[in-house]
């Protein structure tokens, strides 16, 4: 981790995705240690993860064009985790309660990315 004196300035929804990371990774920490919650975790700590990556990714497209697509990665990894985080709630894999903060986050997160590749379109 960075140290406090040397952080850079990065944009919010950046901070937020990094955040939520964390937060996935903790989550996938809690999946039983069996064959069914590896592979779960496997799958939703590299979807949620990405997103945070992609969009710090982002900051640095030489186009508005590449800004896009990267953005548009985001949002697919954004779905993904929605998907692996309901599977494990369908499957009564982790309490419900405890994953329904991270599912609201998730899905804030994807109203702001599709808000912010629907106004980055607009202005190409």
């Amino acid at each position: 981790m960075l140290n406090d004196n040397k952080k850079r300035e990065a944009p919010e929804i950046v901070l937020r995705c990094q955040q939520f990371a964390v937060r996935i990774v903790k989550v996938a920490g809690a999946l039983p240690k069996n064959p069914a919650g590896f592979a779960i975790a496997n799958q939703l700590v590299r979807a949620g993860t990405a997103i945070g990556a992609n969009l710090e990714e982002a900051q640095e497209s030489p186009t508005k064009k590449d800004f896009c697509h990267k953005l548009s990665i985001c949002i697919k990894e954004s779905r993904e985790t929605l998907f692996w985080l309901d599977v494990i709630q369908e499957s009564r894999l982790i309490n419900s309660k405890r994953l329904h903060s991270i599912v609201d986050k998730n899905e804030q997160i994807l109203k702001v990315l599709k808000s912010i590749l629907k106004s980055a379109k607009k202005h190409r």
